[in-house]
């Protein structure tokens, strides 16, 4: 499965948000340093999907605000 993402760094609080057009807006606590956020990114999706982190990859945007998340659920 894959998903678009919008990452908000910098965020109060950690949150996910579906938007209507089935893309995601996740709000960040880290800053987008050192890959900070993006291991929070990957960290609360394998939380909120129920899989392990190791089946979340960022296919695109790695430096971004903008991702394609791609999702492993078929274990």
């Amino acid at each position: 499965m894959q998903k678009k993402v919008k990452v908000k760094p910098n965020s109060k609080q950690q949150k996910i948000e579906e938007q209507s057009d089935g893309s995601l807006t996740v709000h960040l606590k880290s800053p987008p340093v050192d890959g900070k956020a993006n291991e929070e990114l990957i960290k609360l999706l394998a939380e909120n999907f129920s899989v392990p982190k190791s089946y979340i990859r960022i296919k695109s945007g790695l430096s971004s605000r903008q991702k394609i998340i791609e999702i492993h659920t078929d274990v």
